[in-house]
């Protein structure tokens, strides 16, 4: 009699299925707009502080000192990579020339100027129209706004028209930060068309060098004229803010969120600017807001909600 042996096998479990992950096409925007909103509420901070140092910091010498500031802290991470890519950045000299003018040397030196007369939240309504600005830059480039973006861009700025046309007096200073409204569009317009192959630390670096060194002029300049101020904890904490987190860390956050989600996205993100700093310059500074503007705010709001939106 032949014995037939049957070998029973437990089936292996089946593997837990892997927990779902977003796909990069729907990551990236996300983290586009996270990387914006996050350079705009630090930015806000920068606008409270130059309206708060404007009686102690001369302009001129308040942005040298941010850009030192900025330069030291993204040197450990960008000073080496820039040299790597010396070759690349002398390719492109003339471009990155030109953002280290408008992103670093003239922008943060015009709103110093204008902190002299210009209260912070008004600072904050003339920058939110460089949204439009890199809208109109944008389009000029080629790129479609679409239907929702527009919109969006419409509704957020009817919010920005009403905080102007709430009561806001017209002071001297806001001419120089319609000046740097024009400067920041251009500069975020120019981020779009940064090389693929520059890296955003070298990048960061270079511009944060260029842009010391052009201002060392001026510099020397105010200190002939107007004569240096007294370090003390009310002038050096406040720079330092500005220069490790309003510019190395918020620049860096802006220029990833351009690379991702494009300049027109991240301007609707950056009509928030205008809300943060009307609280960080009530709570700070005791510049209150009124009922128009608490209304204009949530226009803001709405329109970032519909403008931002991640689409494929």
């Amino acid at each position: 009699m032949t014995a037939v042996l049957h070998r029973t096998t437990t089936p292996a479990p089946a593997p837990a299925p892997a927990a779902p992950r977003l796909p990069r096409e729907a990551a990236a925007p996300l983290l586009g707009l996270a990387c914006a909103a996050l350079a705009t509420v630090v930015w806000s901070g920068s606008f409270v502080v130059s309206r708060g140092l404007h009686d102690s910091v001369p302009p001129i010498q308040h942005a040298f000192w941010r850009w030192v500031i900025a330069l030291l802290a993204v040197a450990p991470f960008g000073a080496r990579q820039a040299w790597r890519q010396r070759a690349l950045l002398r390719r492109h000299a003339r471009y990155v020339l030109l953002a280290s003018l408008l992103g670093v040397a003239v922008y943060n030196t015009l709103v110093n100027q204008a902190g002299l007369t210009t209260p912070a939240p008004t600072m904050g309504m003339i920058m939110a129209a460089s949204p439009v600005l890199m809208a109109v830059f944008e389009r000029l480039g080629g790129v479609r706004l679409g239907a929702r973006r527009t919109a969006g861009l419409l509704v957020a700025c009817a919010g920005v028209a009403l905080l102007v046309g709430g009561g806001a007096e017209f002071a001297p200073g806001d001419l120089w930060m319609i000046a740097a409204t024009c400067c920041f569009a251009g500069y975020s317009a120019l981020l779009r068309r940064r090389p693929a192959e520059l890296a955003g630390t070298a990048f960061l670096f270079t511009t944060f060098l260029i842009g010391t060194a052009l201002l060392l002029p001026v510099q020397a300049a105010s200190l002939a004229l107007q004569g240096g101020f007294t370090p003390t904890t009310g002038t050096v904490l406040p720079l330092l803010y500005v220069g490790v987190a309003s510019s190395a860390l918020a620049f860096f956050a802006w220029n990833k969120a351009i690379a991702l989600i494009g300049a027109t996205r991240a301007g609707i993100v950056y009509y928030l600017q205008p809300v943060c700093v009307a609280l960080l310059s009530w709570a700070v500074l005791g510049e209150t807001t009124g009922g128009p503007q608490l209304l204009s705010m949530g226009l803001i709001l709405a329109g970032v909600v519909l403008g931002a939106g991640a689409r494929r």
